[in-house]
């Protein structure tokens, strides 16, 4: 039998083991889930490294795949170099044989002559080939680009197209939406391949000197720029061709989509011609042929539009019914308009097509032949006008009309300084054409007269103090208001429908016609004789309300 104390003793070693091993237990079960833990962080990690490790590779193969490319490029180029080096080495042999056979005059030195000449020409064939095609691209990948990048930010800029063309006073074409500004993208993408050529010429020059020999420079130079040189100038003829069609459909504003490409030519030709200088004659002579082309169809365009204001047809069909500025009138003005952003173009292209013997013209010719030919256009303006006023049946709006385009002529002329221009031959054309639109006022208040002779002393009864008036005199005054009245409500009723638009010269004429009215219907109320028992019948405005009635005319709203 264990006694008690050691049994006791046993007990408790037992315990404190047992209570060891479940802190044990416990400590690796916190381990455990500790681990657990770590290892699903670990899971996580390995999963984002997985799915970056992927995209990384998706980046990395395409710029591995382009890097290859381009290694290969610059091993081609390294041996295009080593080629041209070859070769360039065979030009000094080709010297030191050509030297040799002076000198021996051995029929097999020849041989290899022959054969270094032959290598070189086909070298040079390849040589403005490459650079023949690659030249052409990069003017057309820059046209695109151009193309694209202005259609896209809605900005066009040209070195040639100072001020964004304003819309083309095309007769009687419909607009089409956004037409004018794809017109714009073409004319300033022509403009900038003509520069790029130019420069990209020059490079290309500035190259070949450094690898052909220099016998040889200025025909592969030649070669090279031929197939670049070309589509400009085809370009350009369509662009001449495209203008020759509108001009035949009677729309003579194509002709302002040469005017910039024409100035920009011309400002640049003395480059152009310092870079081709050298090259055959066929291609020094191409941008000149083209300028020719361009002034000649320009000229033609300019004389055709100021005989078609002379002779425009229109009369009845087209004719606004409020006396307004006909259509006709602004769209002459807004063509000439035009013409001031390219003034010195202009005059240059009339002065081409003169057939004096000098070969230039100074400035100031050149000034004074536009100054003639917009004095020109006004003139035929003018007559068409006054052959179109005569359409209106009443001689009041027939001077309203006139009056409208001539105030609108001259404030045009004043507001866009044409007037200078004009006045370089034309002296007095602003006194002018105050001159006329005062007559065509004088005109427009003969109208007012069968309205105030009503108000004369003409045929009035005289009245004698004492004494009755007869029936027949009585009926006399009775018929001048009665005229007045009538004449009045007429002239109002019509004219209130009529149109000045200038608000000045509007306010101007009705001032003047309130006073002469008002001052003769006033007069007339003061010398008034009792003639009647219901005054009120024959007093049928008081004077305010007349001018209050000739205030409202010309106002299509009242």
């Amino acid at each position: 039998m264990i006694p008690t104390e050691d049994a006791s003793a046993r007990k408790r070693e037992i315990e404190e083991k047992l209570k060891q091993e479940q802190e044990t237990l416990s400590f690796i079960r916190e381990n455990l889930e500790k681990s657990d833990q770590l290892t699903k962080g670990m899971v996580s990690i390995l999963s984002s490294f997985e799915s970056r490790l992927m995209q990384l590779e998706n980046s990395i193969i395409p710029v591995h795949k382009q890097t290859e490319n381009l290694q290969r490029l610059q091993e081609n180029v390294d041996k295009t170099l080593s080629c041209m080096d070859h070769v360039i080495s065979y030009y000094h042999v080709e010297l030191e044989v050509q030297e040799e056979v002076v000198l021996e005059h051995l029929p097999e030195a020849v041989l290899p002559r022959h054969h270094l000449h032959r290598r070189l020409a086909d070298f040079m064939n390849v040589y403005f080939q490459i650079r023949s095609n690659q030249l052409d691209r990069s003017i057309k990948g820059l046209k695109d680009h151009f193309r694209k990048n202005s259609a896209s930010s809605g900005i066009l800029y040209s070195p040639a197209v100072q001020t964004k063309r304003k819309d083309t006073p095309t007769k009687k074409a419909p607009k089409r939406p956004g037409k004018d500004d794809v017109l714009d993208i073409e004319i300033d993408s022509y403009i900038h391949c003509i520069s790029a050529f130019v420069k990209l010429a020059q490079s290309e020059y500035a190259l070949l000197t450094e690898i052909i020999p220099e016998h040889h420079q200025k025909k592969t130079f030649d070669s090279l720029i031929q197939e670049a040189l070309d589509n400009l100038m085809l370009e350009g003829d369509n662009i001449v061709s495209a203008a020759r069609r509108a001009i035949m459909r009677h729309d003579y504003s194509a002709v302002l989509t040469i005017f910039p490409i024409l100035r920009h030519l011309k400002m640049n030709k003395s480059e152009f011609d310092a870079t081709l200088q050298g090259t055959a004659a066929s291609t020094k002579n191409k941008l000149p042929t083209l300028i020719t082309s361009m002034e000649t169809i320009g000229a033609k365009a300019l004389e055709e539009f100021a005989d078609s204001i002379k002779n425009d047809p229109d009369k009845e069909y087209n004719m606004p019914k409020d006396g307004t500025v006909h259509e006709l009138t602004s769209n002459a003005i807004l063509f000439l308009q035009q013409l001031l952003d390219f003034h010195e173009t202009a005059g240059a292209m009339l002065a081409s097509q003169e057939t004096s013997s000098a070969t230039s013209y100074t400035s100031d010719f050149n000034k004074r032949l536009l100054s003639t030919y917009i004095c020109k256009v006004l003139g035929n303006l003018q007559l068409n006008l006054l052959s179109k006023s005569k359409v209106y049946e009443d001689s009041a709006l027939s001077a309203i009309f006139l009056h409208n385009n001539y105030n609108y002529i001259l404030k045009s002329l004043e507001k866009s300084e044409l007037i200078q221009l004009v006045t370089v031959t034309q002296k007095v054309a602003e006194r002018s054409y105050r001159e006329l639109i005062e007559q065509q006022i004088q005109m427009y208040q003969r109208s007012w007269v069968k309205v105030t002779e009503h108000l004369t002393d003409r045929n009035m009864p005289v009245f004698q103090p004492g004494t009755k008036l007869k029936d027949k005199e009585r009926q006399v005054i009775k018929d001048k208001f009665k005229g007045f009245n009538d004449g009045l409500e007429e002239l109002c009723k019509i004219q209130k429908g009529w149109a000045i638009p200038d608000k000045e010269q509007r306010d101007f004429i009705r001032q003047a016609q309130k006073k002469v009215v008002s001052d003769a219907y006033r007069a007339f109320l003061c010398a008034n004789i009792s003639f009647t028992k219901n005054p009120e019948k024959y007093h049928k405005y008081r004077p305010e309300e007349v001018e209050e009635m000739i205030e409202r005319l010309f106002d299509t709203s009242a």
